[in-house]
């Protein structure tokens, strides 16, 4: 297959997500026929770097051999079995490892299949925890302005992302929100809302540190830690989403972590790069307070909640590798230290006069450009795409989140290309 006859067959049958279709009439697809490592690899031998690990889910780079060999083995064990009445190893083995490594007690996982379908599970069980508790009334739920939770219509209801939200918004039902952490005065709103309307509020729900899909706007630990003060006094859940967060991305296996030692939240969602990348898997960990109250005799005090592929066994295989590969290799300390390099490398960015607000946490940069071209992230894709590397900017901002398997001469072109953006498409202010 050729790279044209990819795009005209995938433009014909594949309706493709987050898409304007008829935009792909004059910006082409881009046709991937394999990957390794840091890189993916068009049908003609042209390659891209991957600065966006393919949506925040590649973390050790495509097709590593350890997660790829861990799918095959249970492959000839076992695929996948119903979890309902049933269970299998993989599915016990990473609900250990993951009460184990989560802050605080978390000793519990639901397991789904995307990071859209753990938020509904975390709000669902939110309401049914208090629900079983005789309290029916904490039925709405707080998030952060500018956040981001998926875009199932009750993850929807707790995202403040316009161009998501806004066109399925009849549809949505309607929950409170409190200003972003950084902003003067976000700890008091919080208080605020909390102390006078907790009677109705079942969760508070966060993107820890990081919000990513508006545009990575960053927050300090501190937020968390007196959000957790505030949920416990007002007897409100607190929903951690570490769903891009999640296994090293911000520095620490998770972001809560860095709140503080003790710190922690009541629920849990993780996702994406759970299994490397590989397969579709998420989870929700909750403590076991609240797993408490849906243990009963009653059926309809149970938690309510299932789909066909729970805690399928091919991506809790892959999901086990890769914590392996994580723990065994130091992975995430080795990132603080790639981290400081890449980062002085990428300290040129600040200095251009069409960028501000240059940020690091983590494995993850960003910055701002200056600019009113309506058609900017396209154009800064395009540009990027030019010269070998797949960014995805979000608005003005342009960010690189790269596989953990990238290197200094591999980061040093997603520089290059930001360099590019920002001295060819960016302005003076």
């Amino acid at each position: 297959m050729t790279n044209a006859e990819a795009v005209a067959r995938s433009l014909a049958a594949v309706w493709h997500p987050c898409t304007q279709m008829k935009a792909h009439e004059r910006f082409p697809l881009v046709p991937i026929r394999s990957a390794e490592g840091a890189w993916l690899h068009d049908f003609e031998g042209r390659r891209y770097l991957d600065g966006v690990s393919s949506w925040w889910v590649n973390l050790l780079g495509h097709g590593h051999p350890e997660v790829a060999a861990a799918i095959q083995d249970q492959l000839g064990r076992l695929s996948h079995v119903m979890l309902a009445g049933f269970t299998h190893e993989p599915v016990i083995e990473l609900s250990e490892r993951l009460a184990r490594l989560a802050p605080g007690k978390l000793g519990h996982a639901f397991f789904a299949s995307d990071g859209a379908s753990a938020t509904e599970i975390a709000l669902k069980m939110a309401f049914h925890y208090w629900a079983n508790r005789g309290l029916r009334g904490k039925n709405r739920f707080v998030a952060l302005e500018g956040g981001y939770h998926g875009e199932t219509v009750g993850a929807l209801a707790v995202t403040d992302v316009a161009i998501f939200r806004d066109a399925y918004a009849p549809l949505l039902r309607e929950n409170l929100q409190v200003p972003f952490p950084t902003a003067p005065g976000a700890i008091d709103a919080l208080e605020a809302l909390l102390s006078s309307r907790h009677a109705e509020i079942a969760a508070l729900i966060v993107e820890p540190l990081v919000q990513g899909a508006s545009g990575m706007r960053m927050y300090p630990p501190e937020y968390l830690a007196r959000a957790r003060e505030l949920c416990t006094k007002y007897h409100v859940l607190l929903i951690a989403d570490e769903i891009m967060a999640g296994f090293g991305r911000t520095g620490t296996l998770f972001a809560f972590e860095q709140a503080g030692p003790g710190v922690a939240p009541d629920l849990m969602c993780l996702s994406k790069g759970i299994t490397g990348g590989f397969l579709p898997l998420s989870c929700v960990l909750c403590t076991d307070e609240v797993y408490a109250a849906f243990y009963d005799d009653d059926v309809s005090r149970g938690f309510l909640h299932s789909h066909s592929y729970t805690g399928n066994a091919l991506a809790c295989r892959a999901a086990c590798a890769v914590l392996q590969v994580l723990e065994r290799d130091s992975v995430i300390a080795a990132n603080r230290e790639k981290a400081a390099l890449f980062s002085k490398a990428a300290a040129v960015l600040a200095t251009q006069r069409s960028v501000h607000d240059f940020r690091h946490l983590g494995m993850i940069w960003a910055f701002e450009v200056h600019t009113k071209a309506p058609d900017f992230a396209r154009r800064a894709f395009e540009r990027a795409l030019a010269l070998g590397v797949l960014l995805r900017p979000i608005g003005n901002t342009v960010y690189f989140m790269p596989p953990y398997c990238v290197d200094g001469a591999q980061f040093n072109l997603l520089v290059d290309a930001g360099l590019a953006i920002a001295t060819e498409l960016g302005e003076v202010p």
